[in-house]
């Protein structure tokens, strides 16, 4: 297995690198090439997986976590006794619950009721406020109560907005997408990611469009309104996100849930990749895309690791 990772600061060379704060670890994450599930591809087409639960609170959100973090901090939004406020299915409130609490903020999350348990523990532990949503409304729903909460008081809460607020995507701009141009030394050809508030994709792939116009972005998303992809839209029936901007979006692959999850499995038993359902329907996508290819570099981004997701029951399905 390869593993490809940007280089560190020379001033850590020669002793074990120090950290001030968790803040100071998001990022940086490996790029692994697939082996076994794509040993079928010609060898002129290699993928690679973007392993993001290297992050310090496990996935791809601690990024646009802490640029819209830091972003409300320079801008004076957020403050000593404001609470930030959010919505989120997990993952992204997993990242606030961190990064926002270690800088000493109260964290206040609206979240669907039928996320996973381990997400509500994983929550709960990290002492960030919780309040329930419909599930059948998912995230739509959760968003549109913290929309009316921050409406209702304005000066008890900073609400950050991840599906609206530029930061998002920034943050991606500024770190994820140097990052794989740095770990494939400017190869990338294709970039494949979910979309959910879009800011994964759209921020890495204007970052490797920036260095090459030629890198193709694939949008992933489930092939219909009524799917079991946590953290990923079907974009035709929910709300878009203020930053997506479909026209940046070379093509859009759809992956059914079953795919997603048997996707996963093969991940875990093939690869050694724990991964979490999302990152599944990617890597179906990516070995889609990449079997149309005679040669190119693909990198998937996988946003999280599979330990959130252990109680479903996909994990024994045959």
């Amino acid at each position: 297995m390869t593993v490809q990772t940007p280089r560190r600061s020379t001033r850590y060379r020669g002793r074990r690198p120090q950290f001030r704060s968790l803040s100071d670890l998001v990022g940086h994450t490996p790029l692994v090439r697939l082996q076994r599930i794509a040993r079928h591809l010609t060898p002129a087409v290699e993928l690679y997986a973007k392993l993001e639960w290297f992050n310090p609170s496990g996935s791809v959100k601690d990024r646009p976590a802490l640029g819209i973090i830091l972003a409300a901090e320079a801008a004076g939004d957020l403050a000593p006794g404001r609470t930030l406020l959010d919505s989120t299915s997990g993952n992204m409130g997993i990242a606030y619950a961190t990064l926002a609490r270690v800088r000493g903020y109260r964290v206040h999350l609206m979240l669907p009721d039928n996320i996973s348990p381990e997400r509500t523990t994983i929550l709960r532990s990290l002492g960030a406020e919780l309040e329930f949503t419909p599930g059948l409304e998912g995230s739509d729903g959760a968003a549109a109560a913290a929309r009316a909460l921050a409406a209702s008081q304005p000066g008890r809460y900073f609400y950050a907005n991840q599906y609206d607020n530029p930061a998002n995507w920034l943050a991606h701009y500024r770190t994820t997408g140097p990052e794989i141009i740095q770990q494939t030394r400017g190869r990338v050809t294709h970039l494949v990611a979910g979309l959910g508030t879009s800011g994964t994709l759209l921020g890495t792939g204007r970052a490797l469009t920036d260095y090459n116009p030629r890198v193709q972005l694939v949008a992933v998303q489930p092939e219909s309104p009524m799917h079991g992809i946590e953290g990923l839209k079907h974009m035709a029936s929910a709300r878009a996100p203020g930053i997506y901007v479909p026209a940046l979006v070379d093509r859009t692959l759809a992956v059914s849930t079953e795919d997603a999850y048997e996707t996963t499995r093969r991940l875990a038993a093939d690869e050694g990749l724990l991964a979490g359902v999302s990152a599944g329907a990617a890597a179906c996508a990516a070995l889609r895309l990449a079997d149309t290819l005679a040669e190119g570099v693909v990198v998937v981004i996988l946003p999280d690791a599979g330990y959130k997701y252990l109680s479903e029951s996909f994990w024994e399905e045959a």
